[in-house]
């Protein structure tokens, strides 16, 4: 985890009381969800034929190499996480590639876990691991797409302000892995599949847009999501969904008879635990929810007049403690990220009001396209940009929250923390807010 000092016009700052309480509860949050201690309780008896581990997502190397540590029988597999996401295992290959637009490395490797299932057996199982970031790392178009369709298609969708659900909706309709593909070509094989929730409501066909998961959707609702916002996309694309050629395996489908799913960690454990760290800390949590989503700045409005409203009518001091999944539509140029855009928001509602600290990180440790989980916002995090000549009203505007945080040295660098169970938003509220 990275250090809580912040780098503040070029020197190291001590972090007050509220910043350290703040990175405890992210970091309770995090450890709450490493695969090393979520996973181990939920894996299998080995079985009479081979063991396969297929996996991908941002915690999936690190989940493989807890399948290794813990199992005594053969194994033999592949998974994809993301490039600087990779911890060493010994039996089953690690592939890096790039998220949250699909690579060459990512096409590779889907191709390569496909010709994997091929031979099973019914004596065989295949342990599937799959974390957020799983949908990125995984891209095998359909036949008559290529891969630079889907890095189009992908990146207009993360810019348009759909939701995670929409856009893995889409995903899964345009591949050849995803949506319970997978879990078909691993029949007749035993399939487990053990998954960290980096989505709202936790629902196993969205996380890493199941690839081993029956999918209740269809091709016409993918076809309507890319109309809603209006996602330019080549003819060839919406031919494939007008026809149903894209049409995935249902969850009654015959090949995943022998499939079943375990959710080991998820938003919400992620968010007890950093409850029940600020209660050791004597602060009182209070848990909004694990699976909020809106745009960033709409829910950051929302949460300041909580925060407010708690500062007037709570026994302070206390936390607002929420996760899930905001979205952001781009209009600007800067370097944004969905939880510092929200911190960002949250400044500018709260205006400086005494005693509300926040911190808002990504438990991934990749907040939008940066190397950084997050930020932390301070009474006077307004009063500071402006001394240095940032104006946070234009930094929102441009969508450059990461660069409004990072010159105030209020930036949270963890690196990679190896899970992912999404959002986490920590609000402190003391006693000072309520004078």
């Amino acid at each position: 985890m990275g250090s809580v000092f912040n780098r503040y016009h070029g020197s190291l700052m001590i972090p007050t009381h509220e910043q350290q309480l703040l990175r405890k509860l992210f970091n309770a949050a995090i450890q709450a969800a490493q695969p090393a201690y979520c996973l181990p309780p939920h894996l299998p008896l080995p079985p009479r034929g081979r063991t396969l581990i297929l996996g991908a997502g941002k915690a999936s190397a690190a989940m493989a190499q807890v399948v290794e540590q813990h199992w005594s029988g053969t194994l033999s597999g592949l998974v994809v996480t993301r490039y600087g996401h990779a911890v060493p295992c010994e039996r089953i290959d690690i592939v890096e590639a790039a998220h949250p637009v699909p690579d060459e490395a990512g096409l590779s490797a889907a191709r390569r876990m496909l010709q994997l299932t091929q031979g099973l057996t019914s004596d065989d199982l295949v342990i599937s691991l799959f974390s957020g970031g799983g949908s990125a790392l995984l891209p095998l178009p359909l036949d008559g797409l290529t891969l630079r369709d889907k890095q189009d298609a992908t990146s207009a969708l993360l810019k348009s302000g759909a939701t995670i659900r929409e856009i893995n909706c889409v995903r899964r309709h345009l591949s050849a892995i995803k949506g319970g593909r997978l879990g078909a070509a691993c029949h007749p094989a035993q399939v487990l599949t053990l998954l960290i929730s980096d989505v709202p409501g936790d629902d196993p066909v969205d996380i890493a847009s199941g690839p081993t998961v029956g999918d209740p959707t269809t091709c016409a609702e993918a076809l309507d999501i890319l109309r809603h916002y209006r996602i330019d996309v080549p003819e060839r694309m919406l031919e494939i969904l007008r026809r149903g050629h894209g049409e995935t395996p249902k969850p009654d489908d015959p090949r995943l008879a022998r499939s079943a799913v375990k959710v080991v960690a998820t938003p919400g454990t992620a968010l007890q635990a950093a409850a029940d760290a600020a209660r050791q800390a004597g602060v009182t949590p209070l848990i909004l929810g694990d699976a909020i989503e809106g745009e960033a700045r709409a829910v950051a409005a929302a949460m300041a007049q909580l925060a407010l409203q708690a500062a007037h009518e709570q026994a302070l001091p206390c936390v607002l403690l929420s996760g899930g999944e905001t979205t952001v539509r781009v209009r600007g140029n800067g370097s944004g990220g969905r939880n510092v855009e929200f911190l960002l928001a949250l400044g500018l509602a709260l205006d400086g009001h005494p005693g509300i600290h926040a911190l808002a990180g990504d438990t991934d440790g990749v907040d939008g396209m940066d190397e950084i989980a997050g930020a932390l916002l301070t009474p006077d995090s307004l009063v500071r940009a402006r001394k240095i000549g940032l104006q946070a009203r234009a930094s929102l505007d441009d969508n450059n929250a990461h660069g409004f945080f990072s010159a105030l040295g209020d930036s949270v660098v963890t690196g990679p923390t190896l899970t992912n169970v999404n959002d986490f938003r920590a609000i402190l509220v003391t006693p000072e807010a309520a004078r």
